[in-house]
């Protein structure tokens, strides 16, 4: 069944995208939750759909039960364009963000896009592969959350460029033992064989410095994109620098990876920073990020 914009409980399609982004994006529903309210219910929407869609790889072993899902999205999408969508809870609440702030197409399908690259390609050749990747699956989040408060910045969409992918790439070094675990692999080909590190080095978790040299080099990667999104402050908008928030756990999780000379298998790295939340509402009233 389909839904049209005026049918649907919107504190019921909201609750439930708080919930995923709550569960599954924690450090970003923090960001979401210090916006202001006419742009709030727009980034739950947009973040929920990114969770939808990036669970689906753990949700089914079968990778064409992966693509149908995907291409599910993708008509759902078209669907929400021409004012209707399915009878669920996420695609009701992208409807209705699509219909008060004209959200860009482009931008929900390149979400779409980027999962399916992961999908047929868990490792990537170079550096400049994997800050494209983080390019369509974490920057255009951020020109969506900007599209929500009503801004169209130069300097805003750069700093959200660069924060997308000092965020991607940082998402992706987090998450190397979970990958391992799976025996996936994410970090650059040309970075492990430059260092002399092997699939397997990582898969099994070693802890030896070349490991942590090839960590290093991956991280500084994405220091070198924050220090770049930090660096045009001064010209993104007061306002806008709300959307930028999610710097703050980027760069606490950077330091705190650096202070474990870049030993990412060190398993405190996986538990939640209770500070974040403190560290965000102060940015968010010095307005930084």
């Amino acid at each position: 069944m389909y839904a049209t914009s005026k049918t649907g409980t919107p504190t019921a399609t909201t609750n439930y995208c708080l919930d995923a982004v709550r569960r599954s994006d924690y450090e970003n529903f923090l960001a979401t939750m210090l916006l202001p309210q006419q742009a709030r219910s727009v980034a739950l929407a947009v973040r929920a759909f990114n969770v939808e869609i990036s669970q689906i790889q753990d949700l089914t072993t079968e990778k064409l039960m992966a693509k149908m899902r995907l291409q599910f999205w993708r008509e759902t999408i078209d669907e929400i364009y021409k004012g209707s969508a399915p009878r669920q809870p996420v695609a009701v609440a992208l409807l209705r963000a699509v219909e008060t702030h004209k959200l860009s197409k482009r931008w929900l399908k390149s979400l779409i896009d980027s999962r399916e690259d992961w999908l047929n390609n868990k490792q990537f050749s170079s550096l400049e592969a994997m800050e494209s990747y983080c390019e369509k699956s974490n920057s255009v989040l951020y020109y969506l959350v900007l599209q929500g408060l009503g801004i169209e910045n130069i300097n805003a969409d750069h700093a959200a460029s660069h924060l997308g992918k000092a965020e991607g790439i940082t998402r992706l070094i987090r998450g190397i033992p979970h990958h391992a675990s799976k025996r996936v692999v994410c970090i650059p080909r040309d970075i492990l064989m430059q260092h002399g590190v092997s699939q397997e080095d990582i898969i099994r978790g070693s802890r030896e410095q070349p490991v942590k040299d090839v960590v290093f080099e991956t991280a500084s990667l994405a220091h070198q994109h924050l220090k770049h999104a930090r660096t045009l402050m001064k010209g993104v908008p007061s306002e806008a620098r709300v959307a930028l928030l999610p710097a703050v756990a980027v760069s606490s999780y950077l330091t705190a990876l650096q202070h474990c000379h870049f030993d990412v298998f060190q398993p405190h790295l996986q538990l939640r920073n209770n500070l974040i939340p403190l560290k965000m509402l102060w940015s968010k009233f010095t307005k930084q990020y």
